[in-house]
Formats: C-alpha cells, structure tokens, sequence
C-alpha cells in the first residue's frame, strides 16, 4: 500500500501538447474584453468622499511643505552661523 501512494506521488503528469500561440488579434480582442470586464469592477469614490480625500491629501502636502520649509531656514541659519564661526577661528 506505502509503494502505490509513492507511485501515486512521483508519477509525472502527462505531457501534454505545448499550448500553440494565438494570432495577435485574438489577443488584441481579449485584452479588451479583459479591459472592459475590470473596468466595471471599479467602485468610484461619491462626490463627499472625494473632497473629503482630496482635502486630506492637501492638507498633508500644505503641512508637509511647512515643516520641510521650516527645517531648510533652522539648518540654512546653523550653517551660517557655523561659517561665521569657521572664520573667526581661520584668521
């Protein structure tokens, strides 16, 4: 009984023929019914849900752009003031 589960195990499928390439207008055509197939599966956003992302999303850049801005003038002011004390100590 043990030999026929190994034989059922290590038996190779049957080769089958290689699967033949099909024309490019049929692939065309497949792809566009593919298309159109996940195309009607997309659930859009309602008109409040989308200002309310779209108002999060600006919000985060405007936030963003603030605290980016902030770290440029802190480091910009700490760079000058670590030239000015490099040239006091080169004379």
């Amino acid at each position: 009984m043990a030999e026929e589960i190994k034989n059922e195990q290590t038996a190779k499928p049957d080769k089958k023929e290689p699967d033949k390439k099909a024309k490019l207008g049929d692939r065309i055509k497949k792809f566009f019914r593919d298309y159109k197939s996940e195309m009607k599966k997309i659930v859009w956003p309602s008109r409040d849900q989308l200002i309310k992302n779209t108002s999060v999303v600006l919000f985060a850049i405007i936030f963003m752009s603030a605290i980016i801005g902030v770290l440029d003038l802190a480091f910009g002011f700490g760079i000058s003031r670590l030239n000015l004390i490099k040239d006091l100590f080169s004379k």
